[in-house]
């Protein structure tokens, strides 16, 4: 799939979000530790649905915006991975 790009992973958001405030007392804010929610800012972490809720609730957005980044971000990075040729089942085009 060339051509496509990489979607941002919903942590890289975070950042403009959070403006002024701080990781600790978003995560504080949050009810989560300061690493957790680093973790999702840097990327090495998904956006759970219980986060993508307490994240809606933080910023005043909603649920379904942070995950479906999540969701776009982990199916475009599943395509990248090489996979065995797989035959689609005869009849099943829904």
């Amino acid at each position: 799939m060339t051509g496509m790009h990489n979607p941002p992973h919903p942590g890289s958001l975070l950042e403009d979000y959070l403006g002024e405030v701080s990781v600790a007392e978003a995560a504080r804010r949050l009810g989560v530790t300061r690493a957790t929610l680093s973790r999702i800012r840097h990327g090495h972490s998904a956006v759970t649905a219980d986060m993508a809720v307490r994240l809606g609730l933080l910023f005043g957005t909603s649920a379904e915006l942070w995950l479906g980044m999540q969701s776009a971000y982990d199916l475009w990075t599943e395509r990248q991975k090489p996979r065995p040729a797989i035959v689609a089942l005869a009849g099943s085009g829904r």
